[in-house]
């Protein structure tokens, strides 16, 4: 009885079912910026834009060595995001790429900026924070399987 209970409970608080939860959308969708997409399937990247898509986000892919990765059209730069229409910005680039997208990312006021690991830069995480932005160091792809996007 009382392992009935624990299961109910956490049944109510986290998607136990992983069929369930790959097909479930988000109760509110997102406009997610992908820094570093990669059209290479095996790449987190690359995962990150299917998965968020799944659950209902709209996805902008941003590289600038591609024009278009899972059939979507490809940003070549923060400078080139709609201002003020990106919810979230997720990173999948190394330090010493991101280390000069502060004032692009200033000026772009996303709510908030997740530094997937390898991609974490300490430095840029306190600039962002000082500026109001909420800053994460978190895999994408575990905050929305474990329903905490």
């Amino acid at each position: 009885m009382m392992a009935s209970s624990l299961y109910n409970w956490l049944s109510r608080h986290f998607s136990l079912n992983r069929t369930r939860n790959k097909h479930r959308k988000q109760v509110m969708s997102e406009t997610v910026a992908v820094l570093g997409a990669s059209p290479k399937p095996e790449r987190y990247s690359n995962k990150a834009i299917r998965m968020l898509r799944e659950y209902g986000h709209t996805v902008l892919p941003v590289n600038p060595a591609q024009q278009e990765i899972e059939g979507i059209r490809v940003i070549a730069d923060v400078d080139a995001l709609p201002h003020g229409q990106v919810d979230t910005v997720t990173m999948y680039v190394s330090p010493q790429h991101s280390a000069n997208l502060l004032p692009g990312l200033l000026r772009l006021k996303p709510k908030r900026v997740i530094f997937n690991p390898g991609a974490e830069n300490p430095v840029l995480e306190r600039e962002l924070e000082k500026a109001g932005i909420t800053v994460e160091e978190a895999c994408t792809l575990v905050l929305l399987r474990t329903g905490q996007y």
